[in-house]
This record gives C-alpha cells, structure tokens and sequence, in this order.
C-alpha cells in the first residue's frame, strides 16, 4: 500500500484509508441561493468534498451562505487572483485549489502559502492538460504523463519552498491511458495525497466508463484518496457515479445491485423492475447485495451469495435470501415487495 502523509480537512483525514466522493457546484457563482440549495443536495446524495468556484469578489459570499447549510468540507477554486484565495481563508473556507502556475507571481502563492499555513488550510495543486507551462509543452511536444507529473512536482516545490507542505495533487487527463500513466509516476515520486480524476470525461454515459476505467484502476493500484467524476451531468449524477465505482471495487459503502443481462427465458418487465429497484435504493446505506434476474437458472443459483434477490417466472418472480426461496411473489408486486423486505434488513 502506498505511504501517504496524511492531510487534515476539517473532520476528515485523507491518508489513504478511506477514498473521498468529491463533486463541483455547477450552478453560477453569482445565484447564491441555487448554490446553496445544490449543495444541501450534494450532502445529501453522499459528496463528501465539495468544491465552489470563486472567480470574483461577489462570489466570497457564496462561502458563508454554504458552510452555514453543509457539514461537509468546503473548497474555493481560484485561478489567476492570489487574493481571493487569501480571502476564501478569511472567508472560513476548509481547503484551496489552485494552479501555482498561473497564479502569476512566486509573492502571489506565498501569501497563499502563508495564511493557509497560519489557519491550517491544505492547499490542492490542480494540473491537467490544458494548464501547462510552455516550456513544458515544448520539452515534451504535447501534454504527456511525464509533462503533467513535472508540472506537479514542480508547483508542489515551489510551495514547499514556501515552507508549505500542507498538499494535496491532482494531474487530470482527458486522455484515459495518460491519466492513469501520470497519477502512477506520480504516485511512485511523491506522497502527497492523490484527488483522482478523468478531466472533460464527457456525458453521463461516455464521462462515467472513461471515469470507471480510469479511476477504478488507480483505486484498484491502491493509488488516491479523493474522486471525482466529471460529468456533463448534474452534480448529483457524479456523487452516484463515484459511489458505485467504489461499490463495484469492494472500496465502498451501500446497497451492490447485481441483475442479469436478460434473455429468452425472461417472462417479466426484468429491465423495468432493475431499473426502478436501482433508483429506489440509491440512498440506502445497508452492506448488502440484491440480485434481479429474470429466471430460476440464473436465479437462486448464479445469485446464491446475494443476500436477497427475486427471480422470474411467468408472471411472477420468486424471493429468495442467501439462494433459499422463500415465497412467490406476483409480478405487479415484486418492487415494493422486494424493498419491504429489504427495509426488514
């Protein structure tokens, strides 16, 4: 398991042993109620970081509106303005994101430096493609890993020269295959907490197979402590999405779906019923598995370790719990009796 030297934000502690869900208001920063209001969901859905752009002055307020609504930890991302990022910490906020490049001056991130290290702020270094030096680009030719772990390295030093190690990294790729190359150099070079993600992923659909390829397979290298994945989706879209990446790893909490693919043995609305047994178990926080399947030989037998499941007939499906059938059930009544039981649990 990689050492990683812990970093304190607000009550929570990344060190490796427990992966963050992060996720982005993405309501504009001048609507301060609707801000407010998507964060109280974020909280809600499960984010357990959640990040606020602050790209002017007005935008301060938005900090105090939302850290009086939400207990979870709160993140101004500030470019190119050093100031705003010394008066988000004025403001409370529990952690900065910026890119030391484009801050402009080494005097503009030592004042950052400075006053995040007088009030216990971690600062996150955010790099991805589309932020790299010139140099940089010309050394390499394009934004390769190799250019994206330099550029890390290289902030984080200059922040450390400001006697601040109080860090947190983050390299995002749109690519898949240089995301997952970068976070590895970097992972070998540094024990800096990792914030993993594909930058740009895309739709719900296309951002969360590249968001499951990329993020899981770091997470599986025992590399990062915070995810977020980036959707062009609501915000609430990404907290799920990051929740069943974990799920599917073995790293996280919550109800596992399993259900099968379907095929001419199905006598049911099987597709249907996966569906709306999903949604209606999204926020149910209990370690169990729940089988869906659309006939007794992939039923009771391939499901047997789920802890509760259904199985189709004609018309109807059985229950059964632990690959023991327990009654019949009608089909009408199969959703609400599946989660009646569930809620026993």
């Amino acid at each position: 398991m990689r050492a990683v030297k812990p970093v304190k934000l607000k009550d929570i502690t990344l060190d490796g042993n427990h992966i963050y869900v992060q996720s982005m208001i993405n309501v504009p920063s001048y609507d301060i109620g609707g801000s407010v209001e998507q964060a109280v969901r974020l909280e809600k859905a499960g984010c357990e970081i959640l990040r606020v752009s602050i790209p002017d002055e007005n935008a301060l307020e938005l900090i105090t509106a939302i850290k009086s609504k939400i207990n979870i930890p709160l993140v101004a991302d500030i470019h190119f303005d050093y100031r705003l990022a010394v008066k988000s910490v004025e403001r409370g906020i529990d952690k900065i994101r910026i890119n030391p490049g484009n801050i402009g001056s080494r005097e503009g991130v030592k004042a950052v430096a400075d006053i995040c290290n007088a009030n216990g702020i971690p600062i996150r270094i955010g790099v991805n493609s589309g932020s790299l030096d010139k140099k940089l680009l010309e050394k390499y030719g394009s934004p390769t890993a190799e250019a994206l772990v330099e550029s890390a390295l290289g902030h984080s030093a200059l922040l450390e020269s400001c006697d601040f190690d109080n860090i947190v990294i983050s390299i995002k790729s749109s690519n898949v295959n240089t995301m997952i190359k970068a976070y590895r150099l970097l992972a070998e070079r540094c024990s800096y907490p990792l914030h993993l993600g594909v930058t740009e992923a895309g739709t719900a659909h296309m951002g969360l197979i590249k968001s499951a390829i990329g993020i899981g397979s770091l997470l599986n290298d025992g590399i990062g402590e915070t995810i977020r994945v980036s959707l062009t989706a609501a915000p609430e879209e990404e907290v799920y999405a990051a929740k069943d990446i974990l799920k599917a790893l073995g790293k996280g909490s919550g109800v596992r779906l399993v259900s099968c693919p379907t095929c001419g043995r199905t006598r049911i609305d099987l597709i249907g019923l996966a569906q709306k047994v999903e949604e209606r178990l999204k926020n149910v926080d209990k370690d169990i598995t729940v089988a869906v399947m659309g006939c007794v030989v992939n039923g009771p037998g391939e499901a047997r370790e789920a802890d509760i499941g259904i199985a189709g007939g004609n018309g109807c499906a059985v229950l059964f719990k632990k690959g023991e059938i327990v009654r019949k059930i009608p089909e009408d009544d199969i959703p609400e009796e599946l989660l009646a039981e569930i809620d026993k649990m």
